[in-house]
């Protein structure tokens, strides 16, 4: 099996967005191959953070984690500051990156905003995401496509290093990225991306959403005018954008969903997607409560962080003894 890695910030619940285009596929990989999950906290504070909020937010996502159906028996769920190795093999990572790699770095471009004076930590944060992943041998890193940049400068820095330390320094990863159709956008402009930092509730489904509030968030989507039932991005992004979730949840095809409302309104397939998400997302709901504030929840972060250490800390260790850390004896 090839040795998995990706990780979420705990920046409050989970939409659809998210859970579609990325954390369903943590659920099926982890019957495949070999998965660390990690929540990424010291990637959370390159921007200001409660820290009460923070240590909230990261047992939420925990425990989403874990309601979406992944196994701390196949895989291992823990929390990023709780294995040192992260920011140490960061800073050797950050020492073989120059300054014009992370200048270039888009995210960084758009979240510092032409301001002249940013964190450093918005700057740094793609050597210490390189960290992450390398710190595990890891193989397989599933991403959304926002972050191929990221993956492509974790394999470059994994290939700069073998070459000047030794091939066995790093195992250099591959991307795999969202899947085809599985892009889901704002409920109310369907030509953005669907976003927890959106003014406008209405705009995403979050994965703890009671059920009004995803009828609500539904039926008053944005479609068109026409009535008429068809996957058309182009034209049509907002029936689109419905169809792309209604896909996902009953593995049928678009065309399936076409023939299937055929002569039928919006109203129609409005409701049924109604249902089909309440339905989706209800044992999702039920066994976050069941567990979020549950001595297991603090166990299984407690467990993962152990058995994630014995990984990391050998591939620590090969990695300091290439750059020169340490004593000959």
């Amino acid at each position: 099996m090839a040795r998995v890695f990706s990780g979420v910030q705990p920046t409050g619940n989970i939409h659809l967005g998210n859970y579609l285009g990325a954390l369903k596929q943590f659920v099926e990989l982890q019957d495949q191959e070999e998965c660390i999950y990690c929540i990424v906290d010291e990637h959370a504070i390159t921007v200001p953070q409660d820290p009460k909020e923070l240590r909230e937010h990261v047992l939420d996502v925990a425990a989403l984690y874990l309601a979406i159906g992944i196994d701390p028996k196949k895989s291992i769920v823990f929390v990023q500051s709780q294995v040192s190795g992260h920011a140490e093999l960061g800073w050797i990572c950050t020492c073989n990156t120059s300054t014009g790699e992370l200048f270039r770095m888009t995210q960084f471009k758009a979240k510092s905003g032409g301001k002249e004076s940013v964190g450093t930590g918005l700057l740094v944060y793609p050597t210490l995401m390189a960290a992450d992943i390398l710190l595990y041998d890891a193989e397989i890193v599933p991403v959304g496509n926002d972050q191929k940049q990221h993956i492509e400068l974790t394999r470059d820095i994994a290939q700069r290093m073998n070459f000047k330390y030794g091939d066995d320094c790093f195992v250099v990863p591959d991307g795999r990225f969202m899947k085809a159709g599985a892009r889901i956008m704002a409920l109310d402009d369907p030509t953005s991306k669907m976003s927890k930092s959106a003014t406008n509730e209405l705009s995403r489904i979050s994965l703890l959403d009671e059920p009004n509030k995803i009828k609500k968030a539904i039926m008053k989507a944005t479609t068109d005018s026409d009535g008429v039932v068809k996957f058309d991005i182009e034209n049509k992004p907002g029936i689109s954008n419905l169809m792309t979730i209604y896909a996902a949840f009953t593995d049928m095809s678009f065309d399936e969903i076409e023939k299937k409302y055929e002569g039928h309104g919006y109203g129609d397939f409005k409701k049924d997607l109604v249902v089909i998400v309440q339905d989706a997302l209800a044992p999702i709901r039920e066994r976050y409560e069941e567990i979020r504030h549950s001595d297991e929840l603090i166990e299984i972060l407690e467990d993962g962080a152990k058995r994630a250490r014995a990984i990391a800390e050998p591939v620590l260790k090969r990695v300091q003894d290439k750059v020169g850390f340490g004593y000959d004896k």
